[in-house]
């Protein structure tokens, strides 16, 4: 057994301002309470923001917690699945989509591959992550940046609110 898998408690970001995202939310949380690798799905708030960096409508946002029981990159390819199986098709960085999503945190380790960065390299200059990840885990901490709290004062001027 690899004891480097197994029982890791992972943040995974949602977000979609196309079509019925929370519909599409609702069948990410089933997906995952559904997959043999993952346990203790548990969703925050969900919040409404305007779009950073981009066009299109406002999104829906969210953060799931679970404990994951396999690799990081088995959890990306558990997220990019459901993506393609819910119809998100990956066009421009920050393009208008059904549903996106992320891994922020993979517990307290940092991965850099071609494919997957974790923690999230934005998540921390985004309100629509903190404020739903705080929601869940008001202590937890960021690898390398240290407690997530500390920057949510940082993103007060992007609106998002509760819906």
């Amino acid at each position: 057994m690899n004891h480097n898998l197994g029982d890791t408690p992972c943040y995974l970001g949602l977000g979609g301002n196309l079509g019925h995202p929370m519909a599409l939310f609702d069948e990410v949380i089933e997906h995952f309470r559904a997959h043999p690798l993952a346990k203790a799905v548990k969703e925050s708030p969900r919040f409404e923001s305007a779009p950073v960096d981009a066009t299109g409508p406002n999104y829906v946002n969210s953060v799931l917690e679970l404990t994951w029981l396999g690799s990081a990159e088995q959890l990306l390819h558990a997220c990019m699945a459901i993506e393609s199986q819910l119809g998100r098709i990956r066009t421009t960085r920050n393009a208008p989509r059904p549903i996106d999503v992320d891994v922020l945190l993979f517990g307290q380790q940092t991965v850099n591959t071609s494919k997957l960065t974790v923690p999230h390299p934005r998540m921390h200059l985004r309100r629509f992550v903190l404020e739903p990840l705080l929601q869940l885990n008001p202590t937890i901490l960021i690898p390398g940046l240290g407690p997530a709290k500390h920057y949510l004062p940082g993103t007060l001027d992007q609106i998002v609110k509760a819906i």
